[in-house]
This record gives C-alpha cells, sequence and structure tokens, in this order.
C-alpha cells in the first residue's frame, strides 16, 4: 500500500493527524490521473518574486480569495466614467473644443487615480541581525499598503490596529520548505493537500513615525511540527522554533519590491545595508527581578524591545515613545506554555474560557549609555511575580 500522511494543523485543542490510503496502483495509472487532473488545477495567487538566495524560498499556501458578486464592470463603470457622459450642450465649436479638451483630461486623471503609487524612496536600514525599511511614505498609507502586502502574500490579519501602527497574520505553511522529489513532483499539483511541511510561521509589522519618514518592522514566531511516541500511535504537536532572521530579512526584501522597488535594486539595497554592532549584552540587576539592564541607547534598545514583543507573544495594546512606555499584555503562563482559550468541545463538557491576560507596562529609560527595562502592574507598582520573571526571560533571549 502507498501510505500518504497529511500533518492537520489546528492552533488549540486538538491535534490531528488524517491518513490517506491508495491501492496498488500501476505507476503508469497514476501518471495519467496526474495528467487528467492537472488541467483543472489553477493558482489562487501569485508570489512576488525571490529577491534573496539561499534557503529563504517563500510560498506561503493562501487561503482563495474571490471577488464578490456584482454587476458586470462594463456597466458599473460607465457611469462613473467621462467617456460615456453625454456631451454637454454647446452653441459654437470653441466651447466644443474646450468641454472635449476637459473630459479627455479627466479621462486620464481617472487611469492615473486607478494605478497604486509607485514610491522608490525606500532605504533599508540596518542594527546586526535587525533589518526594517525607512520611507516618506505617510504612516497611515503605509499601513494599508503593508496590510494589502500579506494578503497578497498568502496570509490572512488576525489582528489590526491603525492607530497603533501594528498588524499580525495568522498562521500559515510556507510551501517552499516542502522537499521536491520525483513523486512530489509528479503528484503534486494533483494531490497538493497531502504534503505539509511541518512547519508554521505568524508574522508581525510595526509600522512607526521617525521625524518625518516612517519605519516598518517585520518579525515572526515559528512553530515546528513535532511526533511523540504514544502507546497506540503517536502524537503531534506544535512546539515554538527560532526565529529567522533571514526570513525577516528577505519579506523586507518583497516588501520592498511591492512598494514599488525593482527587484535588482531591492537585492542590492538588501545587501549594502551597512551592518551596526551585534546585539547589546542584556543583564538582570542583582537582587533585581522587576527590570532588566540592556548596554545601548535608548534609541536602539525602543527599537529591538518593539521587535522583540512582536515575536515574543505578546499583545501590544499601545505604546508612548516619547514616554518610553509600551502597554502590553502577556498570553503565556509562568511555566511559558501557551495560554489556549478551549475550543468547543472543551467548552461543551464544561472547560471554562481564559480571561483577558493581565495588563503590564514596560517603562525604558535611559543612564548613561545604558537603557532599563522596567515592568509595572496595572496599578502602577513594579510587578516581582513569577509571570513578569518569565516576560522578562523571554525579552532578554529576542533582545
Amino acid at each position: 500500500m502507498l501510505l500518504c500522511e497529511r500533518r492537520w494543523f489546528r492552533r488549540g485543542c486538538f491535534n490531528m493527524t488524517f491518513k490517506y490510503q491508495f491501492g496498488r496502483l500501476p505507476v503508469f495509472a497514476l501518471t495519467s490521473v496526474a495528467l487528467a487532473l492537472s488541467g483543472c488545477s489553477s493558482t489562487s495567487f501569485d508570489d512576488l518574486k525571490s529577491t534573496l538566495d539561499g534557503n529563504n524560498s517563500i510560498n506561503y499556501k493562501s487561503v482563495v480569495r474571490t471577488d464578490p458578486l456584482s454587476v458586470p464592470p462594463d456597466l458599473t463603470q460607465a457611469t462613473g466614467d467621462p467617456r460615456f457622459k453625454a456631451p454637454a450642450g454647446t452653441t459654437t465649436y470653441s466651447q466644443y473644443a474646450q468641454q472635449t479638451k476637459a473630459d479627455g483630461a479627466a479621462v486620464t486623471s481617472s487611469a492615473q487615480a486607478a494605478v497604486l503609487p509607485q514610491y522608490k524612496d525606500v532605504r533599508v536600514e540596518r542594527d546586526g541581525d535587525l533589518r526594517w525599511l525607512s520611507t516618506s511614505i505617510p504612516p497611515d498609507q503605509l499601513y494599508s499598503r503593508v496590510a494589502d502586502f500579506f494578503t497578497e502574500n498568502g496570509f490572512n490579519l488576525e489582528k489590526a490596529d491603525p492607530k497603533a501602527g501594528l498588524m499580525t497574520t495568522n498562521w500559515a505553511e510556507n510551501r517552499a520548505k516542502i522537499p521536491q522529489d520525483a513523486l512530489r513532483q509528479l503528484l503534486g499539483n494533483v494531490l497538493d493537500s497531502l504534503y505539509d511541511s511541518g512547519t508554521r510561521d505568524k508574522f508581525s509589522a510595526r509600522i512607526e513615525r521617525a521625524g518625518n519618514r516612517s519605519e516598518v518592522y517585520i518579525s515572526h514566531q515559528h512553530m515546528v511540527e513535532e511526533h511523540v511516541a504514544a502507546s497506540v500511535d503517536s502524537t503531534i504537536v506544535w512546539k515554538n522554533g527560532r526565529e529567522d532572521p533571514g526570513l525577516n530579512a528577505a519579506m523586507i526584501a518583497r516588501l520592498m519590491v511591492f512598494l514599488g522597488e525593482d527587484v535588482d535594486v531591492a537585492s542590492k539595497k538588501m545587501a549594502q545595508a551597512s551592518v551596526n554592532p551585534q546585539s547589546p549584552a542584556v543583564t538582570m540587576p542583582a537582587g533585581d527581578k522587576t527590570s532588566l539592564v540592556v548596554a545601548d541607547s535608548f534609541e536602539r534598545a525602543w527599537r529591538r524591545v518593539g521587535v522583540a514583543l512582536d515575536s515574543g507573544g505578546f499583545t501590544v495594546d499601545d505604546r508612548d515613545r516619547a514616554a518610553g512606555d509600551f502597554f502590553v499584555r502577556y498570553v503565556d503562563s509562568d511555566t511559558g506554555v501557551k495560554r489556549e482559550d478551549p475550543g468547543f468541545f472543551e467548552r461543551l463538557f464544561g472547560a471554562k474560557a481564559l480571561g483577558q491576560a493581565p495588563s503590564y507596562k514596560l517603562h525604558l529609560s535611559q543612564t548613561g549609555s545604558k537603557t532599563e527595562i522596567t515592568v509595572f502592574d496595572a496599578n502602577g507598582q513594579r510587578d516581582k511575580s513569577a509571570t513578569v520573571q518569565r516576560m522578562l526571560a523571554v525579552l532578554a533571549d529576542k533582545i
């Protein structure tokens, strides 16, 4: 028997494995089926051209999206297009010529407005392994473009907060990580759902105003599938993996192309981005379990803490750079195990939904050449709980 296993990813109370068995079909029969069905397959979206080589190939499995039902375009667009308006009453040829010229200008303006603007003023900044984009695009316009970028690359937005400049995608599978062996190439287009990379990624983007420019930071959380031996059958669990700075850089490069930069130019900008000193030292003061000390300036510490929060599973409700404050909720337990709301069947049998995670304020203050990070609870008091110690450990690791 030919056994193909489909690993089913579901964040929550169940981890399931579906197995499909196929009888002993001759190779030519499988080939015939593949050729017959492959003509019916289609691609749901076009991936942006890769701008980085190596292991950072990106091909996230997209959700099939279709346009809503509507009246045919030829009917809906005619009413707003100046070309289809009846000419206004004119008594002389000069008036007619002026009216025709004005209508032509309106058509040109309408056509240009339908084309998304292309932005060339995009710079790549770098601090160690951390890269981000700096652009003259206003933050509100940049936010909508970044949101479009993620949806075009196969993601849905799980959280979006334009006021705070934050967005988080859903978990998605990078199909480029699936090995392309002979059987995969033969049956991939037909039985694509039988193959799974065993990994999931979830991206966060943060847009900040920096003077008269805007900055975009992209980070991600990574999960890896593991099989745990059981008495009868193996169980699939998903565990947190290490964040890959190269994957963040690849997404930054693709965002640059999406904003209108040429692919070759984007690649050169990524390669030429100057490298600042590596990650700063992070220590916890002796006898103080409510703070961390980062051996770096406030500006660099603020940047790194922001990215660490995005990739560390924190929920950032707001931030105030002038005051040096991040307002966050931490969704992990004291043991570091991810808190999950119970699923439908768990609630059916009496499990109660978890309450909202408590809120904290992270305050950054610079003293000399170092920056201290202090955690306060909702009442403005220094918090010495085990949860806060876990928070600081996650931050220290991510920074």
